[in-house]
């Protein structure tokens, strides 16, 4: 067999297809069309000048077409990525560029030193809380610019207690316009989700018109931006301007430098150290968040179209792609679920389509920003709250009152918290899910039957916050029978035991011994029978299984038969 490709794009690109190469640039087309709007809009969401959303846009996508595993996944700004950025880069473009290129050099430590089993500790309920929590925040966040209203603070509590105050301050015209947008982006998708798909069979007419309707909702974005551009510049030429307008972009693409490792500031020079301790927590949550976005995208589209991702090549793109785009300005960037959608179901065929994205973005940097004066803010507004409500996840709570009640605790506290601070709801939820996985391990499933001899059966592996806990089940059971009865130990489900463990079992065989009674084990498995071969115990007894054990245990006891086990109970 040949050995397998280094670099993920000679995986394909040998072997590509002319036929995939219309379905490429479709493709590359729907997703740019996507992105050129969303990216105006998440820069206003990350508190950044608009045209850092566009030079955020690019990079990612021509990376990603190198080293990237998944054909559907796209990269770029998102609106949790903004949000972070909002967060822990105060609003100031230099903050933003360094907060990227560090964070890309810690995903590239990560993909190097294959550490992605770490995301694997976030579990479900910390994500949907987080993700369902920042969809309110971001979609309130957008709520002001709906409204027309300025001078609203970003903390979340002041936000709402401000919008909520200044209510009567709404500007009719920004109003109207933005829940326009709003309807019509949620009818275009409502649209998109019923469309069926027009056969080959079908008259020309019917074809083109499914084309015209598919081509309308998915380039949704760019169609409702245009839209409300056309309408504000009409009002411009006619001399009033009801809306407030996103104003002037600098034209022309961003210059190729290394990002700033100081910021001069009114009262001196902020030195590359202060900027770190600036952000803080934020160097720790902005990687990890952006690693698990484009794994979890990437693993879900390569599940459902039949393929295989490489955690770790994923891991490297995403650290290549932020490094790279720091010398370009750009803010950390994630894979994005929409626009993954968005290629998905434009029928992409390799990451090529990424390059057709790229180009859109930089053609509209290059020519196209002098046409963004007079995009009004509303519309970019609706466009966020469009793309951020699905991700709130309503139906997750009442799955987990029916799957685990248990995990509700960590999606809560998550979810509330995050709406104080993003850092703080991550950090309790991460923190509550492991302190429950410990309980799980310290506190394992113990199930005990009684017969002539007491059956004892963990219900997982031993590890050592579990010891203490297996030897109060067997001596309050064991010690308490009456008679005192002998023990087997049936470890058919254990694994694997530490060097704990194996002290705890000899510390438990010697208490036994002291009333008269003895400890045997049953069901063990080749790696934890050689570490209890190698801890020399004595008096050690071992049975292929505990039919076997419990005859001996009977024939020692005087009875030729060995007493079935007649009452069991189970010790969590």
């Amino acid at each position: 067999r040949c050995p397998r490709p280094a670099l993920p794009i000679l995986r394909w690109l040998p072997r590509y297809s002319r036929a995939w190469l219309p379905l490429d640039l479709l493709a590359g087309l729907a997703v740019g069309l996507t992105a050129v709007p969303q990216a105006l809009a998440y820069a206003e969401l990350a508190g950044l000048p608009l045209q850092y959303g566009l030079y955020s846009s690019f990079m990612g996508c021509f990376v990603y077409c190198f080293l990237g595993t998944a054909k559907d996944v796209t990269m770029g700004p998102t609106a949790i990525m903004s949000l972070l950025v909002s967060s822990y880069a105060f609003h100031e473009p230099v903050y933003a560029v360094l907060l990227a290129f560090l964070s890309g050099c810690i995903q590239l430590a990560m993909g190097l030193l294959h550490l992605g089993f770490l995301l694997d500790f976030i579990s479900c309920p910390v994500i949907k809380g987080f993700t369902s929590a920042a969809s309110i925040t971001i979609s309130f966040n957008q709520i002001k610019n709906i409204l027309g209203l300025q001078g609203i603070p970003r903390q979340f509590f002041l936000q709402v207690y401000e919008t909520l105050r200044r209510i009567g301050e709404t500007r009719v015209g920004d109003a109207v316009l933005g829940l326009t947008c709003l309807a019509a982006l949620a009818g275009l998708r409502a649209m998109k989700s019923r469309l069926p798909r027009a056969a080959p069979a079908e008259p020309l007419a019917v074809r083109i018109s499914y084309l015209i309707v598919w081509i309308s909702a998915t380039a949704r974005n760019a169609l409702i931006v245009l839209f409300a551009g056309l309408v504000a510049y009409s009002f411009q030429v006619m001399g009033s301007q009801p809306f407030r307008l996103t104003g002037s972009i600098p034209q022309g693409l961003p210059a190729l430098r290394p990002p700033c490792f100081s910021l001069a500031a009114p009262n001196g020079t902020v030195p590359f150290l202060g900027m770190v301790q600036d952000m803080g927590v934020g160097l720790a949550v902005v990687p990890l968040m952006g690693l698990l976005e484009t794994i979890a995208i990437a693993k879900a589209f390569a599940s459902q179209n039949g393929y295989r991702i490489d955690p770790n090549q994923e891991l490297l793109a995403l650290g290549v792609a932020n490094v790279l785009g720091s010398f370009v300005s750009s803010y950390p960037i994630t894979g994005s679920f929409g626009r993954t959608a968005v290629n998905a179901q434009s029928g992409v065929c390799t990451p090529a389509g990424g390059l057709v994205t790229g180009a859109l973005v930089l053609l509209s940097l290059a020519y196209l920003t002098s046409l963004f004066y007079y995009i009004p803010k509303a519309a970019l507004a609706a466009v966020i709250i469009s793309a951020v409500v699905p991700m709130f996840d309503a139906g997750i709570f009442r799955t987990l009152w029916r799957v685990k009640r248990l995990d509700l605790v960590p999606l809560c506290v998550t979810f509330l918290l995050c709406f104080w601070e993003i850092q703080y709801g991550i950090v309790a939820g991460v923190l509550l899910s492991g302190i429950l996985l410990l309980y799980s391990i310290a506190r394992p499933p113990i199930k005990v039957s009684e017969g002539a001899v007491l059956l004892v059966q963990p219900g997982s592996s031993l590890h050592f916050p579990a010891v203490e806990h297996l030897r109060g089940a067997v001596c309050s059971r064991a010690l308490a029978a009456s008679p005192p009865r002998s023990v087997i130990l049936d470890c058919c489900h254990v694994s694997s035991i530490d060097y704990t463990v194996v002290v705890g079992l000899a510390e438990l065989q010697q208490e036994l011994r002291r009333h008269g009674l003895s400890l045997a084990f049953c069901g063990l498995k080749d790696p934890v029978l050689q570490v209890l071969l190698s801890a020399d115990l004595e008096g050690f007894q071992h049975f292929p299984s505990w039919e076997e054990a419990a005859r001996c245990r009977g024939a020692e006891l005087g009875d030729s038969r060995a007493e079935p086990f007649t009452s069991t109970a189970e010790s969590t």
